[in-house]
């Protein structure tokens, strides 16, 4: 284990003073929480909201200020648009909302973030706002220089939101903006030699914010000096034009490494996103955005690993299965030097040695497709499993052993690549389309 800072030890000053103000804990995405979860010795409960919207994440503020953010499933019909609702954390009742806000027509899943200013910023497709964290009215908004998709929102360590457009091969170079926080003003925008997928992720180090952004080809590493972004001499090709396997989704900065998966622009991404506006279609698309057709590569699922410093890149197929897939990254628990990677299209969970080569422990026969959570004081992982009946449960794993510890039904009848939350009291939010819940094992 390196000096590698934890984000669940480490505050970011761009965030409000919170274990859990953006998507996966933190900047570096190592979603992990400190404290217990005892998941083996508890009684599961479940409560379950179904809303018909695309429940994206939830983020906490003070003790007990818990929101949701999302967007709406209009893949044809009425125009789509972005909310975010604060909600009570046992009951879910919601006990404000937002206005309805503008997404420039595209659907795809947004995020929220608490800031260190108090306010809560929202991006859903292509404009971003600053809503006040009471009452949701809106602030300040700012529609995007890019008129795409945006995915991913984070604040830098001065507090400097960062957001990039989503793009797919062939599609040109993607476009980070960074936007001043009160007012919302565009400070800069870099475009990168290549588009980009996945998520950004950041990483904080002598004075320097360092954005890493999975292209299409390569990762890249982009400094952020004195607010000035420049793209780094750092980088990694982790691919190349049609090859064998697809585009990668966020990476986990932990351990000085980058871990993050490849084939990820499965067909339902690839169908959103040559689209404008993106996920707009004039008939109803049915199974065309499903995440469980095959894939359009036959390369297995890969788990990377890529050093922080150098760029060596190491590559594990844990499965080896061919046509492989994905839709949300890895994670690493540097305390018990094991990375958990799955294969979303094929099915199977996997516990991978990082001690040296990268090695298979143990495998589970579970079909995961969510982003997870991993508590290490006790060493569990919480992710889900889309079974065979086509419902959706919430599995906790041992993750030294691959042991299984317990096994929720949360009555979701689909299942996405959105975001597992770490609660205050031995629980757990889930989204997905149409509903949301809480998991609780107190």
């Amino acid at each position: 284990m390196t000096n590698t800072a934890l984000d669940r030890n480490e505050h970011n000053g761009g965030y409000w003073k919170s274990p859990w103000p953006v998507e996966c804990g933190g900047n570096r995405r190592q979603k992990a929480k400190g404290g217990r979860l005892d998941a083996a010795t508890g009684d599961p409960q479940v409560n379950l909201i179904r809303n018909d919207r695309w429940n994206v994440m939830t983020v906490r503020r003070d003790p007990g200020e818990w929101y949701l953010g999302g967007t709406m499933p209009a893949f044809t019909g009425p125009p789509p648009f972005g909310w975010v609702t604060r909600f009570d954390p046992i009951s879910l009742e919601s006990l404000a909302e937002s206005p309805v806000l503008p997404c420039g027509d595209h659907v795809w899943c947004g995020a929220i973030l608490a800031h260190s200013d108090g306010s809560i910023m929202s991006v859903n497709g292509s404009f971003l706002h600053r809503l006040d964290p009471h009452d949701l009215s809106i602030l300040n908004e700012l529609e995007l220089p890019v008129d795409r998709a945006h995915n991913g929102l984070l604040s830098l360590s001065d507090g400097t939101l960062v957001t990039k457009d989503l793009r797919l091969e062939g599609q040109g170079g993607t476009t980070l903006t960074f936007v001043e926080p009160t007012n919302l003003e565009v400070i800069n925008t870099l475009v990168l030699p290549e588009g980009s997928m996945g998520r950004i992720a950041a990483d904080f180090h002598n004075g320097v914010d360092s954005v890493f952004v999975p292209g299409t080809e390569h990762l890249w590493k982009i400094d952020v000096t004195q607010g000035l972004p420049e793209v780094s001499d750092w980088r990694c090709r982790y691919r190349t034009t049609n090859s064998d396997w697809g585009l990668a989704w966020d990476s986990c900065i932990s351990d000085g490494k980058l871990w993050l998966m490849d084939c990820g622009d499965i067909k339902g991404v690839r169908a959103i996103h040559h689209r404008l506006p993106n996920g707009r279609f004039d008939e109803p698309a049915g199974n065309l955005l499903s995440w469980q057709q095959p894939a359009p590569w036959k390369g297995a699922q890969r788990l990377l690993r890529v050093d922080q410093v150098t760029g060596q890149i190491d590559t594990v197929e844990p499965f080896g299965n061919p046509g492989g897939g994905i839709i949300a990254p890895p994670v690493n628990v540097p305390e018990f030097d094991i990375a958990i990677a799955w294969d979303s299209i094929n099915g199977g969970l996997a516990g991978i040695s990082t001690t040296e080569e990268l090695e298979p422990l143990w495998h589970l026969n579970v079909r995961p497709s969510m982003q997870p959570v991993v508590f290490p004081d006790s060493g569990e992982l919480v992710i889900n499993d889309f079974t065979t009946d086509q419902t959706d449960d919430l599995v906790v794993v041992d993750i030294k052993t691959g042991q299984l510890l317990s096994r929720v039904r949360t009555e979701s009848r689909l299942a996405n690549g959105m975001f597992l939350t770490a609660g205050d009291n031995r629980d757990i939010y889930y989204c997905s389309t149409l509903s949301w819940a809480r998991v609780a094992w107190g």
